[in-house]
């Protein structure tokens, strides 16, 4: 077949379709799922854009790994340019994994100034814990219920998003799960929701201090991802990390889906409740699709971790990654792209907030910057989740070529976390699709 890549016809040999997924159900494994109940032949991207076999252009609403955008041509270039002239590990001196350090802890708080690099959200998340239990000596861990923090043996463990749902054990005796902190449809409502959550909380650490145990961490997503695009109530953070702290317990906060400027008004995720972490996660983003992650903490707690075991990395913190790294930084700078999502994610918010008068099937339009969640409900007075329906709204919007997903505990919420050059003709045509489609979604 032949493509148009900046203009100009390649000829590409590929498979079709079917002969894809005829591969994939020989070759890979059966619990890898596919998008959409069509699923789509993606051949190349750009920007916003993705773009299929036939050459039929789908806007990405949904891809926050593609952090600056696809195949953005500065950090192409970066990684281009920096295989040409040495990719090797971090036994060796290199400029490039200190000076990416140097510039990537800037955006943090004075006291979180030691990296450990990894490949993933979930090797960062599994290190980060791995930190705490070493600083105190303990595995106790609480957790909210609907989180997800990745996909190896002990995250599973502390992710109620897998271990509670079908095909998962439960969690570990030393893993307490705090109701997720969800105002609109969850144990507590309302304004004050806060202090029954809160309530909980004291509960728990209560309970570890009775069985004679430490409290080991406290492990968050300041805004919860596969929990619902769900904003915790104002001041549960703050109140929570000040009692986590008083009981001995280290707060990691897991960046790896909404930090490098997402929110809009600020860089991380924490920042937005006026707390301040004593490890951060970081994944996803950084790297625009190259696999990059970091472990940033204290040194007091770097310092407890050298205790003579050598942590070490093969491909964390190779100058590749870190030349990529570096360039998404600069993207996010020059091109403002922070505040781009800042002002985009209030405007979508808003128009999104238009067709919630209009449609019943909206129970709640909620985010900050390009992160937003609409949580669909079969009717106001029970909230109960329409899950059939978003499935039904997502498909129809691939139909019109805009992609999204579901997410959160009951599959009811449409997340929208898009590239962060999602512009205002971007949000003007997803707004106006959804609303074609909501009009004509039928009821279950």
């Amino acid at each position: 077949m032949t493509i148009s890549v900046n203009g100009q016809k390649i000829y590409v040999s590929m498979l079709d379709r079917n002969q894809i997924l005829q591969l994939r159900k020989k070759y890979l494994s059966p619990s890898l799922s596919l998008s959409y109940n069509s699923p789509l032949h993606i051949v190349r991207a750009k920007g916003q854009y993705l773009y299929d076999a036939n050459d039929d252009r789908y806007l990405d609403a949904v891809n926050n790994i593609q952090h600056v955008g696809h195949c953005h041509p500065k950090v192409v270039e970066a990684a281009r340019e920096q295989y040409g002239i040495l990719n090797t590990n971090t036994r060796y001196l290199d400029e490039t994994v200190v000076s990416y350090a140097k510039d990537l802890t800037s955006y943090l708080p004075d006291d979180l100034n030691v990296c450990f690099f990894t490949n993933s959200g979930s090797e960062s998340n599994d290190l980060a814990l791995r930190l705490a239990r070493n600083k105190t000596q303990s595995r106790e861990t609480i957790v909210l219920d609907g989180a997800y923090h990745g996909h190896v043996s002990s995250l599973i463990d502390i992710s109620p998003y897998k271990h509670n749902s079908k095909g998962g054990s439960g969690p570990p005796s030393y893993v307490h799960t705090l109701p997720m902190p969800d105002s609109f449809r969850g144990k507590y409502q309302g304004k004050k929701a806060i202090n029954g959550y809160i309530d909980e909380l004291k509960e728990i650490l209560l309970s570890i201090k009775k069985q004679g145990k430490q409290l080991s961490a406290f492990v968050v997503e300041p805004i919860m991802g596969c929990g619902g695009q769900l904003i915790l109530p104002d001041g549960f953070l703050k109140r929570s990390f000040e009692l986590v702290r008083d009981a001995g317990g280290i707060c990691i906060a897991d960046e790896v889906q909404i930090g490098f400027g997402r929110v809009g008004t600020d860089f991380w995720g924490f920042e937005t409740a006026h707390v301040q972490p004593d490890i951060v996660t970081m994944g996803k983003s950084m790297g625009n699709g190259h696999p990059l992650s970091v472990v940033v903490t204290t040194k007091d707690i770097a310092d407890k971790f050298n205790n003579g075991m050598e942590y070490f990395n093969s491909f964390g913190g190779n100058p590749v990654s870190c030349a990529v790294g570096k360039a998404v930084l600069r993207a996010l700078e020059e091109e403002k792209m922070q505040q781009n999502a800042n002002k985009i994610g209030k405007y979508l918010l808003q128009e999104l907030k238009g067709l919630q008068s209009e449609f019943s099937l909206i129970g709640e339009v909620r985010g900050k910057g390009l992160f937003v969640g609409i949580e669909l409900i079969k009717n106001k007075s029970n909230l109960s989740p329409a899950y059939k329906e978003a499935k039904k709204v997502v498909n129809e919007m691939k139909r019109k070529k805009i992609l999204l997903s579901t997410d959160g505990p009951d599959h009811n919420v449409i997340k929208i976390k898009p590239p962060m050059i999602f512009n205002k003709q971007n949000a003007d045509e997803l707004v106006l699709k959804l609303s074609e489609v909501l009009s004509n979604i039928d009821y279950e």
